[in-house]
């Protein structure tokens, strides 16, 4: 078998099916987690929910229903609220929360970022134009 076939044959497979989404990354994350912590403390329950979260992610992957499996994934991702970037995207998250402080305008509670080490800072909200203080 020449060198790309498999990759070739495999994508041609997938064709028109749903692949990774956000839901099916979370469940197969959680079912490895579960694994995990099932080998160390030897909980037998763990490993059969593990099993299971590993059958429904890899049932959501194949599954030819895509327009269902992206409804279900969108339900799921607005379910988590502020959880969703670090769901979506960690490492763009994990670089955002590091380069920036977060605040709320205490009037019309829109969010509003500064960037951290600029120590006491003046914030002024662009959606209602309300001045509040903050320490980044």
């Amino acid at each position: 078998m020449a060198k790309g076939d498999f990759t070739r044959s495999f994508a041609a497979w997938m064709q028109g099916r749903n692949g990774a989404d956000d839901l099916a990354r979370v469940t197969s994350t959680l079912a490895v987690i579960l694994v995990i912590v099932a080998l160390f403390s030897g909980w037998l329950w763990a490993t059969w929910v593990a099993l299971a979260l590993i059958v429904y992610s890899d049932w959501r992957m194949l599954s030819k229903n895509v327009a269902a499996r992206a409804r279900e994934s969108e339900r799921f991702m607005e379910a988590l609220g502020p959880l969703r970037p670090w769901v979506a995207t960690p490492k763009a998250a994990f670089t955002e929360a590091r380069a920036y402080k977060h605040f709320k305008c205490p009037n019309c509670h829109q969010k509003v970022r500064v960037p951290r080490g600029k120590g006491k800072v003046r914030i002024t909200c662009s959606k209602c134009g309300t001045s509040f203080e903050g320490k980044a």
